[in-house]
């Protein structure tokens, strides 16, 4: 990876304390190393785990912070040895953006459980310089963390599918759910819209499990969703329907 002291000038929207607030910010970020990807940002999705972050609320938030780990953009630079990876290609960043590479989480391809993973924002680089998200113009990436995006999915699209998207499709795929089974999907909120559309997609009866009567339109209607069901309607959590 580059220096601090070589790095190039850019400009993003940070949280100076836990109110919050973001406010145009500019910093410094390390110039291309060898396996690094420049990634010019176009979308960033906005999960509430960055509100909480910048927020402070779990006690461990460090400013200024750049958040965002739902960045996707245009590929501008690679590094010498970067191989996957070509200039104008659509790319994006999810929420890891380094790791040890030795242990045995890494060697199965599991760098989530790696003690030493680098959280691509309110962390810090192996350099000691701070981590920083896609709430920027531009982003440092080891290709290893970067990941291909088609280039007929429009980017402001594929987005919520690097946090999101990625939450639902692991658990669907890990638990081998095969096409005509039944799935129930609890909230539909941000993660809840993504299991409903993945769901279908993977060709499973989806119903809708909410707290409310307030969404049932938007679930049924709009997401195509098969069931609809109150959650404090003990009989119909019991039923067929479900």
């Amino acid at each position: 990876m580059g220096s601090l002291e070589s790095g190039r000038r850019v400009t993003g929207f940070a949280a100076q304390d836990s109110s919050g607030h973001l406010s145009p910010y500019t910093y410094i970020l390390r110039n291309t190393g060898p396996e690094d990807v420049v990634i010019r940002v176009i979308y960033c999705g906005i999960c509430h785990t960055d509100l909480h972050q910048l927020r402070n609320d779990y006690g461990r938030s460090h400013y200024p912070m750049v958040a965002g780990h739902e960045g996707v953009g245009i590929v501008t630079e690679i590094g010498n040895d970067v191989k996957k990876f070509k200039v104008g290609e659509h790319v994006g960043v999810g929420c890891i953006v380094g790791s040890c590479s030795r242990c045995q989480a890494c060697s199965d391809r599991m760098e989530q459980y790696c003690n030493k993973r680098i959280w691509n924002y309110n962390d810090v680089n192996p350099d000691g310089t701070p981590t920083r998200g896609g709430f920027a113009s531009t982003m440092v990436i080891d290709q290893m963390f970067v990941v291909r995006i088609p280039e007929n999915l429009p980017l402001e699209q594929a987005a919520p599918l690097l946090c999101a998207g990625v939450t639902v499709y692991s658990s669907l795929k890990q638990l081998g759910i095969q096409a005509g089974k039944r799935c129930g999907i609890l909230g539909l909120g941000g993660v809840g819209h993504m299991g409903v559309k993945i769901a279908k997609a993977s060709g499973l009866h989806v119903t809708v499990i909410s707290s409310s009567e307030k969404k049932r339109e938007e679930a049924l209607q709009v997401l195509a969703a098969d069931a609809y069901v109150v959650s404090d309607d003990g009989e119909k959590m019991q039923g067929e329907e479900a």
